[in-house]
Formats: structure tokens, sequence, C-alpha cells
């Protein structure tokens, strides 16, 4: 059984004692945005502090806790923009979709009888991640100090039963740049993309996104960071750092060494932010003298991108694409089955434009225009 916190039980408790969340958290011993989160429901308070939470607030575990009816519901994580919130309208809205995607899941061309591959214990340790980032890349054949493509992260999904769902959510229209939804009855996980983002950023996020699939039980504060970290090394890895850092130790100057980390973020196609991390980690993992930049490297980072077009950009010649032009795109850049799945079921139901709606978030008419195309 799925476990959350009972929210209406804990709002209730928390008005009639006249608590908030920065008293709760100073009390408990954590910060005011991890108590967000927990009434989120984008985290779960580890036993310890749910211990505290229940004296805290005078409630008994089945008062504070409520156990999900479903244990097969969907889980869902969010990579957002900026430092805008996930919402419980947000996590309604994507489980929402998660039963909705149910009825394509059968229809994927999938192994129905063999589970996908996933990390056995996931942990951010550097060691262990590094040790992850050189499996994978020895499975597709990638040389420790090589760029990762695009083709090769695609590629990966596909073996994790992973369905690559490319959207045109804009800069502003969303909360978040990436949405994945596990659903543990077909053991498929589908991967959200805004294909109207900087061409880096999307790589980081294709990275991050794979990083939650390998480990779908990680959820939370801790699914979010071990993604993050398994995208760093996969892309940018130990070996890599090591040789950047040999190089940046024979530059003397700030503005240089930061030219050269932009250099060296063009030639592996990543954001020089994610070559800063990588150098300052390295140095602290291997006790040598740090070559990063430190906070200078982020206004750097905003010109880099300034230089480079959106994935959106880059595959259509003219925006807004047509419905044709969009599901073409889908299924040859990004092998994604998902237009497939979706036009059997059209075909098979005759599903109005409102599933369409719902599924890929879009408005009526894109919508519309796209079931056409399907049927």
């Amino acid at each position: 059984m799925r476990k959350t916190l009972n929210i209406e039980s804990v709002r209730i408790a928390m008005q009639e004692q006249g608590l908030n969340q920065a008293w709760i958290a100073k009390e408990i011993g954590v910060t005011r945005a991890a108590v967000t989160k927990w009434l989120n429901l984008e985290d779960f308070p580890r036993p310890d502090k749910l211990l505290k939470l229940g004296i805290l607030l005078k409630l008994s575990f089945k008062q504070l806790v409520k156990e999900s009816d479903d244990p097969m519901e969907p889980v869902v994580a969010f990579r957002r923009k900026g430092g805008r919130k996930t919402t419980q309208d947000h996590l309604e809205r994507a489980k929402h979709m998660g039963m909705l995607l149910r009825h394509l899941a059968a229809l994927l061309p999938f192994d129905q009888l063999a589970l996908p591959a996933t990390l056995r214990n996931p942990k951010c340790s550097y060691r262990y991640l590094q040790q992850v980032a050189e499996k994978i890349r020895h499975e597709i054949n990638i040389p420790t100090t090589k760029p990762v493509q695009f083709r090769d992260i695609i590629d990966q999904f596909t073996q994790l039963h992973a369905v690559i769902v490319p959207v045109l959510w804009g800069d502003r229209s969303h909360h978040e740049n990436a949405l994945h939804i596990h659903l543990p009855d077909s053991m498929t996980t589908w991967v959200y993309l805004n294909l109207d983002s900087n061409i880096h950023d999307f790589k980081f996020w294709m990275a991050h996104e794979l990083g939650h699939v390998y480990a779908p039980a990680l959820c939370g504060d801790a699914g979010e960071d071990f993604a993050d970290a398994f995208a760093q090394t996969l892309l940018f890895p130990e070996a890599s750092a090591q040789a950047a850092h040999d190089d940046l130790s024979n530059i003397r100057g700030k503005g240089a060494r930061i030219n050269r980390i932009k250099d060296i973020a063009r030639e592996y196609g990543i954001s020089p932010t994610t070559v800063n991390l990588a150098l300052k980690e390295y140095a602290r993992e291997r006790g040598v003298e740090s070559v990063d930049v430190g906070k200078d490297i982020y206004p750097a980072s905003m010109n880099f991108n300034k230089e480079f077009n959106t994935v959106s950009g880059l595959l259509f010649p003219q925006m807004p694409p047509s419905a044709k032009q969009y599901i073409s795109a889908c299924r040859e850049n990004f092998q994604s089955p998902f237009f497939d799945a979706l036009q059997r079921y059209v075909r098979s139901t005759n599903v109005s434009a409102g599933f369409v709606e719902t599924v890929l978030q879009l408005p009526l008419r894109d919508a519309m225009e796209i079931v056409e195309e399907l049927r």
C-alpha cells in the first residue's frame, strides 16, 4: 500500500493549534521547504520525522497517514522550472494522465514477459555514480571521454520500456520542463519532454529522466537528487573531468577559465554549469586543487545558451508545426512509439479529442488536429 500524508487532517490540526510550517520545521529539525513538500505530497517524511510530526499535531498514525487503495497508482515526478512549486493540483493532474496512459500501455511494442532492468540500490555516492556511468557507457559503446549523443540516450529509453513523449509546452505555460509518469502495473515509464527548451538543457533533462527510469522506486527529493547526479555523471564522467581539470590547471585568470569551460561544454553538447560542477566534485573527491569558477559560471551559462536554438526551433522550420509535422518528428527523431500506440487506440475506440487533450496537456483545437491526423 502506498502511504501519503492525510493533508486534510494535517491542515485542520495546524489551524486548530495555530501552527505554521516554519514552526513545525524548526521543532522537527528540517527545513521549511521540506515541510512544504510534505504538505504538497511531493515527499513523505522519514519514520523519525513522521513520529515527531504526529506528536506535534496530536494526531495518531491512522489520522496522520492514509494508504492508497490502488497499489498500482501512477508515480509522478516533475522537472520544475526555476523556483516554481508543485501543487496538489499538479500531482492530481499528472496521476490522471497516468490513468489514461494505461489504455496505451498494452499497445506498446515492448516485451510483455520480461521486466526492464533497474539499479539495485541507487544512491548519490560519487564513486557509485561513476561505476554506473561507466557501465552504461560500456553498454552503449561510448568511451569515457567522448560525448553522449541524443541517440544514445533515446536508445536506452527504449531498452528500459520508457516512452518519450515530446511536447510543445512553450516557455511559460507549464510549471515543469519535464514530467515523469511511472505505471507500476505495466512497468512502463512515460517521459514528457518540452521541446521549447534550449538544446543543452534538453539533453540534461533527458539524462535526468533516464536516471528516474533506472531508479523508479526513488521518489521526492531523493529521486530528484539522484536523477540530477546521474545525468551529470553520465554526460561528463570522471575521466572527462580529470582531463578538463588538468587542462584548466594550466590556465590562470577566471575569465580565461570560463572561456575554456565553455569550449569544453560545446564539445560535449552540455551546459558550462554541468562541466563546472563536475570539476568541483572531482577536485573534492580526489583532494586536488579546485579549478572551478564558482558562481561566475551562471551568467556565463546564460550567455552561452543564447548562442543556441531551442529543440523545437531546430526540428520545425516554421512554428507552430502542423499535426503531421509534429507527429512525424516525434516518431523519427525520438523513436517514440507513443503516437503509434495512440493511433491504434484512436482507431479501435473512436476516442474523442478530449482524451488527447488530457494526455498531452494541449489546447483542445490542437488535440482535434492530432486526432484527425491519426484517424
